[in-house]
């Protein structure tokens, strides 16, 4: 469930949908969001992060998480390699352009680490 909110879905004909069903179509949901993003690979990831305040290196990084929550190991370039479709370092030779001084200029304005 999103967040652990538990939202009355498919109430039509009165069924209700059950948390398994639920969390079903959130993994089918993620699913289709990267292979959405590995199709994309003209989307660079700083216009993802410029834009939506989030990028392929986040799902990766959230992926990872979710993992370490049941108690499993995942490591950086595993769930890169699984959000991305191949290793990373082999994406970025492929795919990732130059930032430009605008995008650069924008995603330090709006992200700022402390």
């Amino acid at each position: 469930m999103i967040d652990g909110v538990k939202f009355k879905l498919g109430m039509k004909n009165g069924v209700t949908m059950d948390d398994k069903t639920q969390i079903e179509i959130e993994a089918a949901v993620f699913r289709r969001l990267v292979t959405h993003l590995r199709s994309r690979t003209d989307v660079q990831n700083i216009d993802m992060m410029n834009l939506a305040g989030f990028c392929r290196n986040c799902l990766a990084r959230w992926y990872a998480e979710a993992a370490g929550e049941k108690d499993l190991t995942i490591e950086k370039s595993e769930s890169r390699a699984i959000v991305y479709g191949m290793p990373f370092d082999e994406w970025k030779k492929l795919y990732q352009k130059e930032a430009s001084d605008e995008q650069e200029k924008k995603f330090m304005a709006t992200h700022t680490t402390e």
